[in-house]
């Protein structure tokens, strides 16, 4: 008896099996595989129920990958709606209606530059605005309301001019510095981005690998597509990473990802600050991702259309009531160094010494959250004095993000008093169009830039790189700027607003 028992629970589910279940009183859906009841999950599901119920009683595993890690379904459904394997030969395929959208989209991937044309990390971005999808664009790219601090994030650079030494003995540079206590070939580290697979079927795991061969370090995202683990089992001894938090309301499960990650050996905690709810970011919302859910669930449970976009959808467990009380409590569950993310002015900063942090990223999320917000290099600019008046530079690290694309960015920064910089978007655009070949030309691309930038600055090591190098006082005027160069002007999308639909749309609505 035991023996067929177990003979029945080996046999795999068919197409039909599933295709049964096809609704919002029982709806299965196929990932990987494997077959799960969902039917229960549905009110709970942050980008709403509708997004479910479109492949209910079918093979969802399309839709999922780019979004979700792979242990999603391992640790959020209890293992009673695990429902078994499924025999996908039995599963039938749909028909998919020709897309002549992505009809062009594969002729500019066929004639797409060779990666040896790339010679700047703006190259990158304007390659992958032409190859990446629609979607997928609208998310890595957007900015909050107007874009205008993701526009300033770059042209604050601009403001800044170097005041060269010469004569100074540059035949061997050290680009080489510390973060945090970890040596690293570069000043900079791969940032925290959200959802990788949406630009490359692989993920976070390629800047990974780019990380590893290149000596710098890489912030581990909490919304990766690929799940921790995934990331940290991609790693190389004696490579480092960072985890980038966004605080749970659930404290439990807050503390349980810390301690997870510092016992995965993560070397760093970054916690996210300046999102206590997800900016409005236009032009993700216009591109009605539906991969996530655009019609997202009402306290009531009736569906209601908000069109947040990719953002949204996927953030919904984010503590809004986050606080510096709390503060206190992760310095006590862990011996990782804290870093807060995401300060933007000068009091905060000294709030984040008194409080024991041990760094700060002077950051505005990439222009993603509050619109018309200083930029990194400004609010650095700010800091640095105010700490050095009070004896307080080497108390904390300080580093920066957004905007940076070019090594002279990266040393404005240094000379400006920064540990560090953050790099984000360019990687996963050059990720997104070239895979692990164009991360590494990226990296590659830099180093050349920053070893040509110090030697032309009078500057041999890190270390000699101070204020009296840049002239800052341009960083006071707070225009708005046309983008100063013209890939920029190729490269940015202009604010568009609805379109409208014919008539015949219009009657199918």
């Amino acid at each position: 008896m035991n023996h067929d028992s177990n003979k029945t629970q080996a046999k795999k589910l068919t197409g039909a099996d599933i295709a049964k279940h096809n609704s919002r009183d029982s709806c299965w859906v196929i990932v990987h595989g494997r077959a799960y009841d969902v039917t229960e999950f549905l009110p709970e599901h942050p980008g709403g129920s509708k997004i479910i119920l479109k492949y209910a009683g079918k093979d969802a595993t399309e839709e999922f990958d780019p979004i979700h890690p792979p242990d999603t379904l391992d640790k959020y459904l209890d293992k009673s709606k695990h429902l078994g394997e499924v025999d996908m030969n039995t599963v039938e395929k749909e028909e998919k209606e020709a897309d002549p959208e992505e009809e062009e989209r594969q002729k500019r991937i066929a004639n797409m530059p060779i990666l040896e044309q790339c010679y700047n990390l703006m190259d990158f971005e304007a390659v992958a605005k032409q190859v990446m999808k629609k979607t997928a664009w609208a998310y890595y790219s957007s900015g909050a309301d107007d874009e205008i601090t993701m526009r300033e994030n770059h042209s604050a650079f601009h403001k800044i001019w170097f005041r060269p030494r010469i004569l100074v003995d540059v035949e061997n540079i050290d680009t080489s510095t510390t973060m945090l206590g970890t040596k690293v070939s570069m000043p900079y580290y791969v940032t925290a981005t959200a959802l990788g697979k949406l630009g490359h079927p692989e993920g976070e795991v390629i800047l990974t690998r780019g990380a590893h061969k290149h000596n710098i370090i890489q912030m581990i995202p909490t919304l990766a597509s690929c799940s921790f683990d995934e990331i940290m089992d991609a790693a190389q001894a004696p490579q480092v990473q960072w985890l980038q938090l966004y605080v749970n309301k659930d404290r439990a499960v807050t503390q349980r990802i810390v301690q997870h990650a510092e016992a995965r050996g993560c070397k760093g905690l970054f916690i996210t600050v300046d999102a206590p709810q997800l900016g409005r970011r236009e032009k993700d919302m216009r591109s009605k991702f539906d991969d996530v859910g655009s019609n997202v669930q009402s306290s009531s449970g009736d569906s209601v259309d908000r069109s947040q976009g990719a953002a949204r959808a996927i953030s919904s467990f984010i503590d809004p009531s986050l606080s510096w009380k709390d503060i206190p409590w992760f310095l006590s569950i862990t011996k990782m160094p804290i870093v807060l993310k995401g300060v933007q002015c000068v009091e905060d900063v000294l709030r984040a010494v008194d409080l024991g942090v041990h760094g700060v990223v002077l950051s505005n999320h990439g222009g993603r959250q509050l619109d018309t917000a200083p930029s990194g290099i400004e609010i650095l600019a700010e800091v640095m004095p105010v700490l050095r008046s009070r004896g307080l530079e080497h108390k904390i690290e300080v580093y920066i993000d957004g905007g940076v694309r070019r090594a002279t960015d990266i040393i404005k920064a240094l000379c400006l008093g920064a540990k560090g910089v953050g790099i984000g978007r360019p990687f996963l655009y050059a990720m997104s169009a070239y895979g692990l070949a164009g991360v590494d030309r990226a990296m590659s691309l830099l180093r050349d830039e920053m070893e040509m930038g110090m030697r032309l600055v009078g500057a041999a090591r890190i270390e000699d790189l101070n204020p009296s190098l840049v002239d800052a006082r341009g960083l006071a005027n707070h225009s708005v700027p046309v983008p100063g160069d013209t890939l920029g002007l190729n490269v940015y999308d202009p604010l568009v607003g609805p379109k409208l639909k014919s008539v015949k749309e219009r009657s199918m609505l």
